[in-house]
Parts: structure tokens; sequence; C-alpha cells
């Protein structure tokens, strides 16, 4: 019974919310406003742990081996799916971790420079097909998700092209406006004040379907590659064996948060579409997700930097 009442009370101190990525990028920022409304939602503070580093793992290697007593909560993002197949030896076991809910999607957009001979992504496909060897595209990085999205989208189409890897993100969007690049992948959030302001052309999303944030950018899907995807994800985890009252509390508070207003309208500005899924659905996308990147990782090739 004592376990019960024990349950019953919970949370009876700050719950932490660990961000395996530094501040200041997409992740951080919606965890942090998912953090102040759960803490209310919930009766308690929920203070967000930045612990960054290896992609992500050294995070969720904290939170995987923390007590499954529901006061650490895991919110993690796309790289939770691709770092198995890219790390030869994971700090955490797979079955270590319990999925609790998928939080939101958030499209990519394949980009160019503003007055680049590609105005449209079959421009792009047919100059890549002709000129084998010729066109590049940049990236954060070679495990990063842009990266992997590129990929994909160059086995789909069984293309030739030479990627241009850079320490982070902005500046390889700086070198693709410069011209030194021919294209990337870059999130939402990174590339719609410079293609609102003409800086960038947008050529498609890698979403299923358009983003509200540039309604007017077709998908690659309906472009080139029916049924590509390579949206980027957040997602809460816990430590395995988390009690499943414990679970559901959790689960029915963000399911309240992610239809607040400010939380709506800060997706909305990182061109994110909120879900809140299931810890059964959830489960069953990382299943897929996990399958998909494993198979671009190795039939690529592809090796951490």
């Amino acid at each position: 019974m004592a376990a019960v009442a024990a349950h019953a009370a919970y949370p009876e101190r700050p719950i932490t919310l660990v961000v395996p990525y530094a501040p200041g990028g997409a992740a951080d920022a919606m965890a942090r406003v998912l953090a102040a409304k759960l803490g209310p939602k919930l009766g308690t503070s929920v203070v967000v742990d930045n612990r960054a580093g290896a992609s992500g793992t050294i995070g969720a290697a904290y939170a995987a081996k923390a007590a499954p007593d529901g006061y650490t909560v895991l919110y993690d993002a796309t790289p939770y799916a691709i770092n198995p197949h890219l790390f030869p030896r994971m700090p955490y076991a797979a079955d270590a971790l319990q999925p609790l809910s998928l939080v939101l999607t958030m499209p990519n957009m394949l980009i160019t420079k503003a007055d680049s001979p590609y105005k449209s992504v079959p421009d792009l496909v047919a100059a890549a097909k002709a000129h084998p060897g010729k066109i590049n595209f940049a990236s954060g990085g070679s495990g990063t998700v842009q990266r992997l999205a590129a990929e994909l989208f160059r086995q789909k189409l069984g293309l030739d092209m030479v990627h241009v890897p850079y320490k982070s993100g902005g500046p390889a969007i700086t070198d693709v406006m410069a011209g030194q690049v021919d294209f990337m992948f870059a999130t939402v959030a990174a590339s719609y004040p410079l293609v609102s302001s003409s800086k960038l052309r947008a050529l498609a999303a890698t979403s299923p379907k358009r983003s509200p944030r540039l309604p007017d950018v077709p998908t690659v899907a309906e472009t080139v590659v029916p049924g590509y995807e390579a949206s980027e994800w957040n997602g809460m985890l816990l430590p395995a064996k988390t009690p499943k009252d414990i679970t559901e509390k959790l689960q029915k508070a963000l399911a309240e948060v992610l239809k607040d207003d400010e939380v709506l309208q800060r997706m909305k500005e990182l061109g994110a579409q909120p879900v809140g899924s299931s810890a059964a659905e959830f489960t069953e996308f990382l299943k897929k997700e996990n399958a998909k990147w494993g198979e671009v990782v190795r039939k690529g090739d592809i090796k951490l930097d």
C-alpha cells in the first residue's frame, strides 16, 4: 500500500527534463517552453538539464541510468534513432529507456541560393544526373539529420553527389547562400527567415505534407520521390520500468500542454507540428525511424566525422 500511496502523491519534488543537446537549439528551446507549462500542470517545477555531447548519447545515457521514478525525463530528438547505427558502442542498453510520447515533428527544407539555376527539385535532379559527381551538398556534420536526409534523397534517386560536411549548420547555410555549395537540407527554423527575405530559395519540404510555415513550397514526395520523408522530431522517454500510473500522469499533462496557445505559437515559429502520441504509438514510430536510418547509414557507409 505504501508504494501505491507514493505513486498517488507523485510528484513530490521537482522533475528534471534532460536535454542531451546544447542550449539554444530547437530541441532545447521547445523543451524549455514545455517545461514551463508542465510544472503547473503537475504541481511542481520542471527543470531543464542540458547534458550535451556525443550527438546526444551522453544525456541519453544519463537519463537511462536514472531511477525509474518519474523524476528524470529525457527530451530527445531524431539523433536518438540514428546514433545506434553510427556509434560502434552505445553508452546505454537499447531497452534502458521506454518511450513516453512523440511530442512534435518538424520538416527540413531543401534550400539553394536565391539566384540558383535550380528553380525546382526536378531541375536539381536533372543537373545531378547530367553531371555525376559535380553537384555538392552541405550539412552540419556526417551524423546529422540534414546529412542523412540528403543521403536518403541521393539513394532514392540513385544520384552521384558530393557531401561537404561543416562543423555546424550555420556555416553550411552561409555557404549555400553564397553559392559555395549547391544545396542542403536545413530546418524550417533556420531557413525560414532567409527564405522569406529572399536570401535563399526553398525547393521542397521533407515532410509528408507541406509546411504551414512555407505552404507554397512542395514536398520532396510530391515532386520526385513518392513516399519520401525525413522529418525531424522531438519526443520524451523515461528510464525503463517507470510505473504505469506515473507515465499516465505525465502523458496526460503533456497532452494538455500541447493544446496550450503559447506552446502552439512557439511550434508554429519553429515550423513544427504538435503530436502528443501514446507510448505505444511512439514505440512503433521509433522502430520505423530506427530501421529507416539504419538502412541509410549502411547503404551510404556513413561514418562520424
